[in-house]
Parts: C-alpha cells; structure tokens; sequence
C-alpha cells in the first residue's frame, strides 16, 4: 500500500493512494498514519480490505498539499557514509562499521514544502535517502532478516546538510543536520510488501533541472537488514521510528571547487524508484 497524510501543516489527514493512481480518504477508518497504526495489526487489516474494497472515498488532490506520510516520529536516525561511492568520492575511509548521527523528528517536512537556507549557510548541501519506517519494537535483534521483519515500510528522505556547520565547527555532525525544513519526507509510506529487496532501488536527485545523483540501494556498504539489527544493538526502536539510510554519490560536497552549493531559488527533485518524488524551491530562513 501506499500510504500518506494530506492538507496544511499540522491538520494532515491519512489517505491511500490506490492501484488505479486515485487519492482515497483513511479518515474514515483511521485517525493518522502513525507508529500506533502500524504496530496495530487488526488496524492495518482495516485499511487493506478497505483498499482492496474500493469503495473508500475518493479526494481531490487538485491544490491539496501532501505532508510527511508518517505523523508522531519518535526518532530519526542517520546513517553516514553508507555508500561506497559516496566515500570515494568525499575521500573518507569506507566505515568499519556504521555512523550514527541523528535528525530531531521537527526537521520533517512535506516532500513538496519550501526548505529553507539557514542564515549564515554557504555550504547547504542535497542527499537523497531510502528512508526506513520501523514497525514492530526491535531490540538486540540477532540477524538481518529479523530486522528486517521490524520494518513497517519505506519511504522517500532528503537529507538537507550545512557541511560548513557539519565538518568545520566542531562537534558533532547534529549542528549540520537539524536546521528548519531539512528532512522532507514522501510522499508516501510504501509498505514493506511492496518493496521485495530494499538492496534494488534506484535514486535521482537534480538540482534546477541537473542529475546530479543517480545511484542505487546496491552501492550500501551496510544493507538495509544490517542497519536496522545494529542500530537495535545501542538503542530500542519503536513503531514510527525512521531511519535514514545514507545517500550514494553525487553531493556537492564531492563536486570540485567551486561546489555547487545550494542557494535560495535552486530547485531540488529527488526520487526513489516506486516510492515516488519530491520537489523543493530553495528560499531564505
């Protein structure tokens, strides 16, 4: 199923996108696409045999803005570095194991939302992202096909980062990845049924009409199964949790000088192979 949350900021409601490409209202059935959703198995029975029924009713998507498809994320965690020709292409060692970093779950935005230049930025940077919903409580899992019986469904990330905040003011990475709009989100929840093997995916990202990333999911140095059971080896994760899985190469970070870093007006569209597209204009915070 493809799941998502439409209308203005803060007022989204569930809907399905069906087979046939029509927008079909969830209100009816569910109150939001959340963690409490999807650990809920007799409510996602619900919302399949209704999609199955067609007979849910039909919306107007017509000016109607899609938010993140996911409501009340508890956290999100990123993985850095995961690709191999990323590394290569920044000059960084590919990881012994995987990097952590996170993202405060108020940097989601919707994948057609303005994402904003924070004040200051010269550097602000495009990733595009397999995100990873997680379904059931997964702690100290043992193998990657447990982890990867957790995952609930996958979806579109764009993970927006200031490399001058991230790499030359000391710290962490955080200080460069949690700046206002930088993790839209979408447009939809494709759930784990529909997406086989989460190594086979293709990502596109362009900036102003430019391919600037064209990778796939294969080119992860830690699988999708592997992330998942790793991460659950430090922290709990929780239904609603998503995690960022790293972005392939084609940053501006890897680009010689001078790097196209992005700039109020660019305008960014990324997509992940059956799992939909996102459209960004640059403005100023």
């Amino acid at each position: 199923m493809k799941l998502l949350r439409v209308g203005t900021v803060g007022a989204e409601r569930p809907a399905l996108l069906d087979a046939g490409g029509t927008l079909r209202d969830l209100s009816g059935i569910v109150g939001d696409i959340d963690g409490a959703l999807l650990a809920d198995d007799d409510a996602m029975g619900r919302v399949r045999a209704a999609a199955e029924a067609g007979d849910l009713p039909a919306l107007d998507g017509a000016g109607l803005r899609i938010g993140p498809p996911l409501g009340r994320i508890g956290k999100i965690v990123c993985i850095g570095l995961n690709y191999h020709d990323h590394a290569r292409e920044t000059g960084a060692e590919p990881p012994a194991e995987p990097v952590i970093f996170f993202k405060a779950p108020d940097t989601v935005v919707g994948p057609n939302d303005p994402v904003l230049v924070p004040r200051g930025s010269s550097k602000t940077d495009w990733e595009v992202e397999l995100a990873v919903v997680v379904g059931r409580t997964a702690r100290y899992l043992e193998s990657a096909e447990e982890a990867l019986a957790h995952v609930a469904g996958y979806a579109v990330a764009h993970d927006v980062s200031e490399r001058e905040f991230q790499i030359e003011r000391g710290g962490t990475w955080d200080k460069g990845k949690n700046c206002e709009t930088f993790n839209p989100l979408g447009p939809w929840l494709v759930t784990a049924d529909e997406v086989p093997d989460p190594q086979r995916l293709p990502l596109r990202l362009w900036v102003n009409g430019e391919l600037k990333q064209d990778g796939t999911t294969a080119e992860q140095i830690f699988p999708v199964g592997e992330v998942v059971r790793y991460v659950s080896r430090f922290m709990t994760l929780y239904p609603g949790d998503v995690i960022n899985t790293g972005t392939p190469a084609g940053v501006a970070l890897g680009r010689p000088e001078p790097k196209p870093y992005l700039r109020a007006g660019d305008v960014v569209e990324l997509e992940i192979e059956g799992l939909g597209r996102q459209r960004q204009e640059l403005r100023d915070a």
